[in-house]
């Protein structure tokens, strides 16, 4: 008969987690990880890219009617490019978009001429997912591909043929272009669409419509080393927002029976269900300009160094994955300007985080499982080494000592999450003169996972002190660092979206705001920054915006869609055709939330 040590030693193995089954080992927390949710995790940061007809007809969400032969035509592509600064800026894959939710698909799929083969790009002989595949290989990255499920272009989107249209689609970009590490299904589902000419709303049951434990079942047998991504996973999950940070608190697990693609309570994908049943981990995703497709007016709005850096600790450091936007242009490149700052970022961030001042240090542990699970583990950068405490021990202190006061800004804990997330609360102190005093963070110590990166104001001490102060189980910590960067920042703070703007005065209504100039001006563009918060109400996602010399002669100058402001509430611009107008209004024709009034956080007009 089996012991149950020995039992569970071959299950794990079957798992591919042949690490923890050295003998001693802790047992397992669950929900635990795949081996290919540990590698995918490992992975930490790379791309994502935005590229097809939106490019050209400078929008974001495309509503399926654009002409390819009219509005897709880069001249001078280049994937090799793309892969050589995703490279440089040491991310370790690419997720392409090959087809968003207006149905262009950047591959000649069989299954509709809405592609790449109808446009005059190559004599409509190219295949753009093929040339990154290549590009991918060359360079030594994994390869990831975006599949929307919504489609504004088909007619028969909503029917029961479009299912199996979609299926067809993902057969092939699953069979034909290598391995891949990652698929990903958008929660964006149904609404405003040209479907075929009908030019109408289409609305869909989003749990059901799609089969989407098929999706699964399809990917599992034709890329068996891929991560699934939606919101509800099952192989990784959306963070809950598009700027591109998870909580502090942060737990990989996620009540599977609850969360879909298409999620309502989006705000909890932030800091995962404690008491989650799935290992669902967080994917961070963000564009590197306002916009995840390319707008030339925003060359000025790339996000800066400082930014950069700042996400990476909010995402990797929280316990997730950063996925990083570049919007490419409509030659086909990544812009030299998006390209520079990811880099320069990647180097800040290594710089940070270079010398583990902890390996000239003393380490010693409160309590300790054995000699194969001691200390020394922290710092030998082997991932499946680690130190761990006794069962039923979910308290325990490790107490660093230096030879000489060191100058620390930074710290970098992690848990070998084969076996588990455990931590629940631990706090860092460091010793001043006699007296322990805790290390003063902007953000609570409460959750670690894959890896739990520290700043703070810099202290000099010659001990650090940090208390494990509840887990889920025995404690296993793989890895620890402490570290100085000299001239970093401990936070960073956002910009708050404040554009120079005509002044006015505003007046509200249910669901429109009327600005008053004070005098006839020339008019050419509004601005709309929608209420920010965790959840923000009064969300417009139809609009009209009507201009005049008074307000019971005010002429309709523009409408459209506010794209992906659910998810993504930054300022809206809009330009028009300028005016000579001393009142604007912005009238809401359909809200997010139906009959919700108007909110806002900023307006500017120009």
């Amino acid at each position: 008969m089996l012991s149950k040590k020995l039992f569970l030693s071959l299950v794990l193995m079957a798992l591919g987690l042949h690490s923890t089954a050295q003998p001693g080992a802790p047992a397992p927390v669950a929900p635990l990880p795949s081996a290919n949710q540990v590698s995918w995790q490992r992975m930490e940061t790379y791309a994502f890219i935005h590229f097809g007809p939106n490019t050209f007809g400078d929008r974001e969400w495309g509503y399926g009617d654009a002409d390819p032969m009219k509005e897709f035509n880069p001249t001078r592509l280049d994937c090799e490019q793309w892969a050589r600064t995703v490279k440089a800026a040491g991310m370790k894959g690419i997720i392409l978009t090959a087809k968003h939710h207006d149905g262009f698909c950047l591959w000649p799929s069989r299954y509709t001429d809405y592609s790449v083969r109808n446009s005059p790009y190559k004599g409509g002989k190219g295949d753009i997912v093929g040339e990154l595949a290549a590009a991918c290989r060359k360079y030594g990255l994994k390869l990831g591909l975006y599949l929307s499920p919504w489609d504004r272009h088909q007619a028969f989107y909503g029917t029961p043929l479009y299912v199996e249209y979609f299926y067809a689609q993902l057969h092939e970009l699953l069979s034909c272009y290598g391995d891949l590490f990652e698929v990903w299904f958008d929660g964006a589902n149904g609404g405003d669409g040209y479907y075929g000419g009908a030019r109408e709303t289409r609305t869909i049951d989003r749990r059901t419509y799609y089969d989407f434990p098929r999706a699964w079942k399809m990917v599992e047998e034709l890329q068996p080393k891929a991560v699934i991504f939606s919101d509800g996973g099952p192989g990784c999950r959306w963070v809950g927002n598009e700027n591109g940070f998870a909580y502090a608190t942060n737990w990989s697990f996620l009540r599977s029976k609850e969360v879909y693609p298409g999620y309502s309570k989006h705000w909890e994908l932030q800091s995962g269900h404690a008491d989650g049943d799935a290992w669902v981990p967080a994917e961070c995703n963000v564009s590197i300009r306002p916009g995840w497709f390319y707008h030339a007016r925003e060359d000025n709005k790339v996000k800066t160094v400082d930014q950069l850096v700042d996400l990476y600790y909010r995402s990797v450091g929280h316990n997730g994955t950063q996925l990083i936007n570049f919007p490419v242009t409509k030659e086909g490149i990544i812009h030299p300007t998006d390209s520079a700052r990811a880099v320069a970022a990647y180097r800040q961030i290594s710089s940070e985080l270079k010398t583990n001042l902890l390996r000239q240090a003393r380490l010693q542990a409160s309590a300790t499982r054995g000699k194969a699970f001691g200390v020394r583990n922290l710092t030998d950068d082997d991932f499946d080494t680690y130190w761990a405490t006794p069962d039923g021990v979910v308290k325990a202190d490790l107490t660093i000592r230096f030879s000489k006061p060191r100058k620390l800004n930074r710290m970098k804990l992690q848990e070998y999450i084969p076996l588990g997330q455990r931590v629940k609360s631990f706090t860092v102190e460091y010793l001043d003169g006699g007296n322990w005093l805790p290390v003063k963070l902007n953000e609570e110590t409460t959750t670690i996972g894959y890896r739990r990166l520290l700043r703070f104001r810099t202290i000099e001490t010659r001990q650090l002190r940090i208390r494990f102060l509840d887990a889920r189980g025995p404690l296993c910590i793989n890895e620890l660092g402490a570290y100085y960067a000299p001239n970093a920042r401990d936070s960073y703070v956002e910009e708050d979206g404040v554009l120079e703007s005509l002044p006015f005065t505003a007046t509200p209504e249910h669901d429109a705001v009327t600005l008053d100039l004070g005098k006839e001006q020339l008019v050419r563009a509004f601005f709309y920054l929608p209420k920010q918060g965790t959840m923000p109400q009064g969300l417009v996602s139809n609009y009209e915006i009507y201009a005049g010399q008074s307000l019971d002669n005010m002429q309709l100058v523009k409408s459209g869609e506010f794209s992906n402001i659910r998810n993504h509430p930054v300022m809206q611009d809009v330009y028009f055709t300028p005016v000579n107008a001393r009142y604007i209004k912005l009238k809401a024709t359909r809200m997010i939330q139906p009959g919700e009034p108007m909110a806002y956080e900023n307006l500017a007009v120009q």
